[in-house]
C-alpha cells in the first residue's frame, strides 16, 4: 500500500502520472471517493502518464470515456450501475477481456462483485479545502519491473 498527500490539482495528477509508469494494459484501476475528490483529476494525470493525449473529462453521462495512445485508457463512471443487468450494458465486460488497456473506474463500489482480484485501488480523500489523501493498494511494483 502506498499513500501520498496531494496539496493541489497539480500535485494529484502529477502523482497519477508517476503511478501510470508501473500500468500495464489489462490492468484495471477502481477509485473510491466522494463527489469532487479528485478521480477526473487523477485520470487526467494516469492518461498524461500513459502518452494519451487530448482533453479528459468526467465520463458521468457517457458511462464510458475512450482515450487512445500508446496504451489505450478506457475510463468508466458507475454512478448509476445499480447491478449485473446495468454493469453489461456499459460493454465493461468487453472492454475488460480485450486485456490491451487500461480500464479506470469511478464508483468501484457499485461494480465491486465483478472487479478482477487483482485490480488497482485508488482512495482519495478529502483531508481540508484543497488537500487529498491518496491511497493505492494492489499494484505490485516489484513483480512488474521484473517482466
Amino acid at each position: 500500500m502506498t499513500s501520498y498527500l496531494s496539496h493541489s490539482v497539480v500535485e494529484t495528477e502529477a502523482f497519477a502520472a508517476r503511478l501510470a509508469a508501473h500500468l500495464r494494459p489489462g490492468d484495471v484501476v477502481a477509485y473510491r471517493g466522494g463527489m469532487g475528490a479528485g478521480k477526473t483529476a487523477f485520470t487526467r494525470g494516469l492518461a498524461a502518464g500513459l502518452g494519451v493525449r487530448g482533453e479528459i473529462s468526467s465520463p458521468t453521462f457517457a458511462i464510458v470515456n475512450e482515450y487512445r495512445g500508446p496504451v489505450n485508457l478506457y475510463h468508466f463512471d458507475m454512478y448509476r450501475v445499480l447491478d449485473i443487468d446495468d454493469v453489461e450494458t456499459t460493454g465493461f465486460f468487453d472492454y475488460l477481456e480485450r486485456g490491451d488497456s487500461i480500464l479506470a473506474v469511478e464508483w468501484s463500489e457499485n461494480v465491486e462483485a465483478v472487479l478482477p482480484p487483482e485490480t488497482i485501488t485508488v482512495t482519495i480523500e478529502p483531508e481540508g479545502e484543497d488537500c487529498r489523501r491518496i491511497t493505492v493498494e494492489n499494484l505490485q511494483i516489484d513483480k512488474r519491473r521484473e517482466s
